[in-house]
């Protein structure tokens, strides 16, 4: 008498539940070993990174009092030690860490960590659409407020899209930075000040002063986005050509500024980026200007020009320093060819 056909489909159901419960017991023992394996990763990196600073401070003081030879010999330790440190950032990319201040306080201590590579470039290509589509967004948003709605809910409805994009941007590139992505310097600290200009911008209320500054702001809006925009499209294409030349990290990422490596090609950007750098600074001049008005009774126009000045210092001097650098390499390469 063959079976019935319910009980063959709930055996092989049974044999498949129990092959499952096979491999998830597989996966556990599998996932223990690798959380073993990072702890030591973890503890071999901060035991050498400890006796490295040993060895630099007792090089720094041998480098004192020795011969020539010994000081090329210390010299070349020191270079080799620094490439060890660079070493050891690439490795901790693949290991769970603590967060930064920042990240504890917004997420709490959860490990943002992504173990492979695809998901690591996955979530650097979707931080990238997400600039790109919201460049787009804010641009139609700051046109539209200009020329066709001038209304203070639209105003404050743009402002608040300025807050939370920007306040995304920080997290979204902490996560990056705990994941091996190199971005450094002002080009992080600019988008948390542009973070408190647009939670100063959204708390201004309505009135004369706020009237006098609207559309300069405004348009100003509308050549940053323009500007973005450009970069964005001209620093993508430049960091694929590098990074198939294997001369740029797989998660480098477009900023809203000028880097070394952008140096080739990308140089016709560097007018555009001088240009709103100075408009930055107008905006500062008039909100000064404003902020000494008679009918002014609100703190924001005083803070908004205080951030406006600090924007244009940081952008403008990185931007400055890094043309002086670059500049002096190319001369440096001239003169040993010669």
């Amino acid at each position: 008498m063959s079976k019935p056909k319910f009980q063959t489909e709930w055996e092989e159901i049974d044999e498949e539940y129990q092959q499952l419960q096979e491999t998830h017991k597989i996966y556990r023992q599998k996932l223990e070993e690798l959380t073993n394996l990072q702890t030591t990763c973890s503890s071999a990196i901060s035991k050498q990174r400890k006796c490295l600073k040993d060895l630099r401070h007792s090089l720094s003081k041998c480098a004192q009092a020795c011969e020539e030879k010994e000081l090329e010999l210390i010299t070349d330790i020191k270079t080799q030690i620094k490439d060890k440190e660079n070493v050891f950032f690439d490795m901790e990319a693949y290991l769970p860490k603590k967060n930064g201040l920042y990240l504890n306080l917004v997420l709490g201590n959860v490990n943002v960590t992504l173990l492979s590579n695809q998901a690591k470039f996955a979530y650097k290509d979707e931080y990238e659409k997400f600039k790109l589509y919201m460049t787009i967004i804010l641009m139609f948003g700051a046109i539209t407020c200009l020329f066709f709605l001038n209304c203070r809910v639209t105003d404050e409805i743009f402002n608040f899209l300025l807050v939370w994009y920007y306040c995304t941007l920080t997290i979204r590139e902490s996560i990056l930075m705990s994941n091996g992505s190199r971005i450094k310097g002002w080009w992080v600290s600019h988008h948390y000040v542009s973070t408190f200009l647009s939670g100063v911008m959204l708390t201004w209320p309505e009135g004369p002063m706020y009237q006098m500054f609207r559309s300069q702001f405004l348009a100003f809006s509308i050549y940053q986005s323009f500007v973005q925009f450009l970069q964005y499209y001209y620093q993508s294409g430049c960091l694929y050509r590098l990074r198939a030349l294997g001369e740029r990290n797989q998660l480098d990422l477009t900023v809203e500024g000028f880097q070394s490596w952008m140096w080739r090609g990308l140089t016709f950007l560097l007018p555009f980026l001088f240009f709103g750098h100075f408009w930055q600074l107008y905006n500062s001049v008039t909100l000064f200007r404003l902020a000494g008005h008679e009918d002014c009774k609100e703190w924001q126009v005083f803070m908004l020009a205080l951030t406006f000045l600090v924007l244009f210092l940081g952008n403008f001097l990185t931007t400055l320093k890094v043309v002086h650098q670059k500049i002096q390499k190319n001369q440096e390469k001239v003169q040993k060819s010669d």
